[in-house]
């Protein structure tokens, strides 16, 4: 499968090297010169936001806007499976090369968009970024104190809306071995982030009350305690009682199921402000290690919170050889987590770095069969 990426921060590229990490053949287009923004976040072309979202692929310096570089790409999506593109609505179809028009080049062709909030609309024309989704989706409003409104956290949304169009790719490319024909699919930062938090919309339709920040963790039942080395720890109990029961014995306090305020779920959800200063108290009399050996022995869900230099020296990381070291031969080594998808043949697949720039740009125009003299006419112009 051929996949052509016209995409540069995350969400496009992300869902492409998705389906690279599958086996896709992904070429990437790039602007000549300047390449995916993300290039250059920390000087440079191959910067470490790149380097993440961009594994497996093949790079294109290649213009676009201009004819002979539009001629270029049209041959490609001749010749192509999927194209992904997240360029603001109506770009791709200014530009020549929206669905109508490539798809009668290529009916067989399944062609995504990735944008803020759709094709059409009154938000149609916004810029939209990960922070963007996130807030109009609800999302932070599960994560940020009104009282203390700093953002943390990671690139959720445009994660999320990177994985959602893979699998819309993938449910079209089966679609499309029962018919035969290729179809559009498009897929938004605001309807993937609201769908990844579906549970706390169908709570707040059911119950009229909208989570808040600290929801989750009072009806999951889960806590961050920090322990006497100033290290933390996460339990998460959720409803099963024999992992309370459990929780008690490793702590060694049985007067808590006894206390009225916890001696039932519910009665632990309505008191759990109380319950989590309760446990604090009792997670500070011993370092993180003690605390470890109980949980486990008494089978208690938990885990050490790691910081990101913690996470590599952990057993379990270990032991499934969680990383892995892609080496470019200009660019150097690349350590990043392996695919999180196994198959039963084999444990490994085969990866490639990050491309510098431009990389392939000479060997995919001969692959599409321009002489040297084409291709030597097309660097003058300074399409590539």
């Amino acid at each position: 499968m051929r996949v052509i990426e016209a995409g540069s921060f995350i969400t496009a590229p992300f869902a492409a090297m998705l389906l690279a990490d599958l086996g896709a053949e992904t070429i990437k287009i790039e602007r000549p010169g300047s390449g995916d923004p993300f290039r250059s976040f920390k000087g440079g072309l191959y910067s470490p936001h790149f380097r993440a979202h961009n594994r497996n692929k093949r790079s294109v310096s290649l213009d676009i806007t201009h004819a002979a570089g539009k001629a270029v790409l049209m041959r490609l999506i001749d010749r192509a499976d999927v194209l992904i593109e997240n360029f603001r609505p109506g770009w791709m179809e200014h530009a020549g090369l929206g669905y109508e028009a490539v798809s009668k080049l290529n009916p067989r062709l399944i062609y995504c968009s990735i944008n803020g909030f759709g094709s059409s609309g009154p938000y149609r024309d916004r810029p939209s970024y990960d922070t963007v989704g996130q807030a109009l989706s609800g999302f932070l409003s599960l994560s940020v104190d009104a009282d203390n409104s700093q953002l943390t956290g990671t690139a959720a949304s445009d994660a999320v809306t990177g994985m959602y169009a893979c699998y819309g790719i993938l449910g079209a490319l089966v679609m499309r071995e029962k018919t035969g024909r290729g179809t559009r699919v498009e897929t938004t930062m605001l309807n993937a982030t609201m769908a990844f938090i579906e549970t706390w919309f169908v709570e707040y339709f059911l119950t009229g009350v909208a989570p808040g920040i600290r929801h989750k963790s009072r009806v999951n039942q889960s806590f961050a305690m920090r322990c006497a080395d100033g290290k933390l720890i996460a339990l998460h109990l959720s409803s099963p009682p024999k992992f309370w029961d459990s929780l008690l014995a490793a702590i060694e306090a049985p007067q808590l199921a006894a206390d009225e305020r916890f001696n039932s779920r519910v009665a632990r959800i309505d008191h759990y402000e109380e319950l989590r200063q309760e446990l604090a108290a009792i997670f500070a009399r011993l370092p993180r290690s003690d605390w470890t050996a109980r949980l486990e022995r008494h089978d208690v869900p938990f885990a050490p919170i790691y910081s990101l230099d913690e996470v590599s020296d952990d057993p379990q990381v270990r032991f499934m050889e969680l990383f892995r070291d892609l080496v470019h031969p200009t660019e150097g080594a690349t350590r990043m987590v392996r695919r999180p998808v196994a198959y039963s043949e084999s444990r490994d697949y085969p990866a490639i770095a990050p491309p510098a720039l431009g990389e392939h740009t000479e060997a995919i125009l001969a692959e599409l069969g321009y002489s040297p003299a084409e291709i030597e006419r097309i660097r003058a112009d300074k399409v590539i």
